[in-house]
């Protein structure tokens, strides 16, 4: 069986020297598809890549156009399962929200991927040809896609080493040499992974899915959210700042009548105090069977409001791609 060969890192890369060199730049600077492609590489070189390796980790792409220009990409991978990604343009920059498994394991109530289960972890190689293909479909070089996300489906701290693998690849000079402060993972909360993410030498963007201040709130919306206390959670984090020097981001979605009362705001507050924060208000984006509501727009207006006053930096990240069904919580495998 074929080896991916996005799976590897660009020193593991087959050939040396310059030939390496033009490997590396077909495949990410201009995203080959095959190794025929590479008209500079000498025939008998390309026979025998193609005999050991595959650049492509799909069997089929489905693609979701939104009317505010984001592209929702259904993968179905080698062995049929299937996932996705999602594109999104602004005037400033290209981003790409990838996807590190098939499905999620986090179970969040409010997310449609959690209602999904877990199907399998994805491949460093399955995760960077979401970023690859992306380009290619959109026609533009690899390269200017600068800020990625890690939020699609899946915990990435549940698939941690490939994961990691993946950022490498991503930040390497050698290939699309992204910046790490406009790399994003984001977890549900994950204390051991977090901790040992601080460790990393890929030095990306921390964001924490807290979505609830209070343990009862949590428990109820994350069912998987009893094995971590958030007394445990904000120790990690107040850890991986300290090592790492970076801001921690905190991802909240705003459920009406769930979360979204003002003495959570408040308690919030204590708990991010000392912090170098910014907290995330997503107004929840609806799904069939979800059983929640977002907030209405005064109650979310309120809760930023307090959080504001309590000195904690506080954006509204209002999702994009929600009518192609590819907003943040809305990814599911549903065609449009």
């Amino acid at each position: 069986m074929k080896s991916l060969l996005l799976d590897l890192q660009p020193e593991s890369y087959p050939l040396e020297g310059y030939r390496r060199k033009q490997l590396l730049s077909w495949v990410f600077e201009r995203a080959a598809q095959d190794f025929e492609e590479m008209s500079n590489l000498p025939k008998s070189t390309r026979e025998e890549l193609s005999e050991r390796y595959s650049l492509e980790p799909f069997e089929r792409v489905e693609t979701f156009e939104s009317t505010d220009g984001s592209v929702k990409y259904l993968f179905t991978l080698r062995d049929g399962k299937q996932m996705e990604a999602v594109y999104m343009p602004y005037l400033d920059r290209k981003t790409i929200c990838v996807s590190t498994m098939v499905g999620c394991p986090a179970k969040c109530a409010f997310c449609a991927t959690g209602a999904l289960g877990f199907g399998r972890n994805l491949t460093a190689g399955e995760i960077v040809g979401q970023v690859l293909y992306a380009a290619r479909h959109q026609g533009i070089p690899p390269k200017e896609i600068r800020n990625l996300v890690f939020m699609g489906m899946g915990e990435p701290l549940l698939n941690y080493n490939h994961t990691m693998n993946a950022a490498r690849l991503l930040l390497s000079e050698d290939t699309l040499n992204m910046s790490n402060r406009r790399v994003t993972l984001s977890t549900v909360g994950l204390p051991k992974g977090i901790r040992r993410m601080a460790e990393e030498d890929v030095n990306v963007k921390l964001a924490i899915s807290l979505h609830a201040p209070d343990e009862e709130t949590r428990q109820r919306i994350i069912p998987t959210a009893h094995a971590n206390t958030i007394e445990e959670i904000m120790d990690s984090a107040r850890e991986y700042q300290n090592k790492t020097g970076r801001r921690v981001t905190f991802e909240y979605a705003m459920l009406r009548g769930v979360n979204d009362h003002l003495w959570q705001a408040d308690l919030l507050a204590d708990l991010l105090r000392g912090m170098v924060s910014h907290v995330n208000l997503i107004p929840m984006n609806p799904w069939d069977g979800s059983g929640f509501e977002e907030s209405r727009e005064q109650d979310l207006q309120a809760f930023y409001d307090r959080l504001e006053e309590r000195g904690i930096p506080v954006s509204v990240r209002r999702s994009r791609g929600r009518d192609a069904g590819a907003a943040c919580g809305q990814l599911a495998l549903k065609r449009g």
